[in-house]
């Protein structure tokens, strides 16, 4: 009897989360308000005739002037004006910046392990992406959107299931969530993916979740800094660490890429923020030879695909068979599908492997109807 009863306790304990949140979450789920109707953080302005003003911004200082603020404090005698400089050894968004599924999003799949595991550190995860997932829609509209998402219902008895973890999702963003998930026939289905496989197909549900152009956010967030006084450079590399008598680092020397002839230089700093992703261990082995690596490099392959495959502005998720999931979704006027996650080395320009873009084929074509299965010749670009 205890081992029977040891068996249920983890599959009551989480129907009793679901219940519990659901009876918490509804206050601010019954209040919350989409971002697509809040008030813009800036009016627009309009001139006599009603037409709208675009905004003016002052110039920002070109390249060559960055570097020439970035020389310019060298030395630490002296009070400076430079509160805060950004370098970056490629180009704006290059490397994993850019390399993404292009979702701003709380992750659907995390709430589910939060759930089934009571993992409290994953619920506290998606509550912080989603957040976060407001903020971008509503600092840059013109960068990101909400993206409704289907999952495909195969099984009716699947579909409570599904149902109970949409709403979840729903609740546990309160009052910053989009709007809400629901339930779409099996024909509202096909007629929102006319190339779905219809065999064996219930139904499914949908969720919304945010969508943003990553290269432009990066751009965008390195333009604004320097805007707003920062000094940023980009084709610069941080060589080494500068450190002070007391061992304690108080900038770094770096050199411009671009300019192979000219000498390094070093930038005082209070602080030094590793905000370098993939590369954080060589940056951190330049304080520390002796440090041992955290990062677990891995790679997820990314693959376009034609548009007609969501052809309505929707996507489509689908549990993958290496018990993962793949997105498909529409990515300006084409199909962007993924991702895998494969181990790897830290590469400056990791290439997206066979295997990985055959994989993602064949999840796809999992999807869609036999006649309409894709093959290689269909992939108009990859990347990993």
């Amino acid at each position: 009897m205890a081992s029977r009863f040891s068996r249920l306790a983890k599959p009551i304990a989480a129907a009793t989360v679901v219940a519990t949140g659901g009876v918490v979450g509804f206050a601010a789920f019954s209040n919350r308000t989409s971002h697509t109707v809040d008030k813009p953080l800036v009016e627009l302005k309009r001139d006599a005739q009603g037409r709208i003003v675009p905004p003016s911004f002052p110039s920002v200082k070109d390249r060559e002037a960055q570097l020439a603020d970035l020389r310019a404090h060298a030395s630490d005698s002296a009070e400076y004006d430079l509160l805060v400089a950004l370098v970056e050894r490629d180009e704006w968004s290059a490397g994993t910046s850019s390399k993404s599924t292009k979702l701003v999003h709380g992750g659907v799949r995390y709430l589910e392990k939060a759930i089934l595991n009571l993992d409290y550190a994953q619920w506290q995860l998606v509550k912080e992406a989603l957040h976060e997932r407001k903020t971008f829609l509503t600092v840059a509209p013109h960068l990101s959107s909400s993206l409704p998402i289907v999952l495909p219902v195969q099984d009716w008895y699947w579909a409570p299931y599904a149902w109970v973890g949409t709403k979840m999702y729903d609740l546990l963003a309160g009052s910053q969530g989009l709007e809400s998930s629901y339930f779409m026939s099996k024909s509202k289905a096909l007629e929102a993916f006319p190339l779905l496989r219809k065999e064996g197909l219930f139904g499914a549900l949908a969720y919304y979740d945010g969508q943003h152009n990553d290269s432009r956010m990066n751009v965008s967030l390195a333009l604004t800094a320097a805007l707003y006084g920062a000094t940023v450079a980009n084709h610069v590399e941080v060589t080494s660490l500068e450190k002070n008598a007391n061992g304690k680092i108080c900038g770094a020397k770096v050199r411009d890429v671009l300019n192979p002839a000219s000498e390094s230089f070093t930038v005082r700093a209070k602080g030094v923020i590793n905000a370098t992703g993939p590369f954080a261990d060589a940056i951190e082995r330049m304080d520390n030879p002796n440090h041992k690596s955290i990062v677990a490099p891995a790679s997820g392959a990314h693959i376009m695909l034609p548009g007609n495959i969501c052809p309505n502005g929707i996507g489509l998720l689908q549990t993958s068979s290496d018990g993962r999931v793949i997105f498909v979704l529409p990515w300006q006027g084409a199909t962007l599908a993924g991702t895998t996650d494969t181990a790897c080395a830290v590469e400056k320009e990791p290439i997206a492997q066979d295997k990985d873009i055959d994989f993602i084929l064949s999840e796809v074509n999992k999807m869609i109807t036999p006649e309409s299965a894709l093959s290689r010749s269909d992939v108009m670009a990859a990347w990993s």
